[in-house]
């Protein structure tokens, strides 16, 4: 028995050994993958603790380290900043505009080009829309199913500005935390989803 449990140790000795090497081996091919070209810089494959814990397949199929993921959640929900002058509504036309579009921020485009959200990319929005991705959730009637109580325009705001507070390793881009949309560009898109007068509350 003494020798099978030595036996058991070695092997789970050797699985995480090469479990690092392999890790390591990954780090090196992604790193040397990669070159810096135009606004696009080799800063760009540096990852916080959420990226970090996310690379992680059993976090990612949801079967990390519950505690830990708690941890990035409360951090990511600290980020969040509500608009600055309370105001969490623009123009949903300007919100369609910036949902449709998927340019800034490529190593084509020149810095200081606006970002689009490239919203439709995961979402469907308006049906008028008929391309579309199915990542994320429909937002057909977003505003119309859930209302605009204080609790789900503060949800909405938040979910666009840092989605990992509510899920550690969801898919959706963290737009006010990288600075990827403005506070104005979040407004017009808040409005896109919750604007009665918008067409995707019709």
């Amino acid at each position: 028995m003494k020798k099978l449990h030595l036996m058991i140790s070695a092997a789970l000795v050797v699985a995480a050994s090469t479990s690092v090497m392999a890790q390591s081996k990954f780090e090196k091919d992604h790193t040397a993958s990669f070159k810096a070209n135009g606004q696009a810089g080799m800063d760009r494959l540096e990852r916080d603790d959420t990226q970090k814990f996310c690379s992680d397949p059993a976090a990612l199929a949801g079967k990390g380290d519950p505690k830990k993921r708690e941890a990035i959640e409360k951090a990511n929900m600290a980020t969040i900043k509500q608009p600055s002058d309370g105001k969490y509504l623009g123009d949903w036309k300007e919100g369609e505009k910036i949902a449709q579009s998927g340019r800034g921020a490529t190593w084509t485009d020149k810095a200081g080009t606006p970002n689009g959200g490239g919203c439709y990319n995961c979402h469907q929005i308006n049906k008028k829309e008929i391309s579309h991705g199915n990542i994320g959730p429909s937002l057909w009637n977003y505003g119309k199913v859930r209302g605009n109580s204080e609790a789900v325009v503060q949800y909405t705001w938040g979910k666009i500005y840092n989605s990992k507070a509510y899920n550690a390793c969801s898919n959706m881009p963290r737009m006010g935390h990288y600075k990827l949309l403005t506070e104005d560009q979040m407004r017009h898109v808040m409005a896109l989803l919750l604007d009665p007068a918008s067409p995707v509350n019709q």
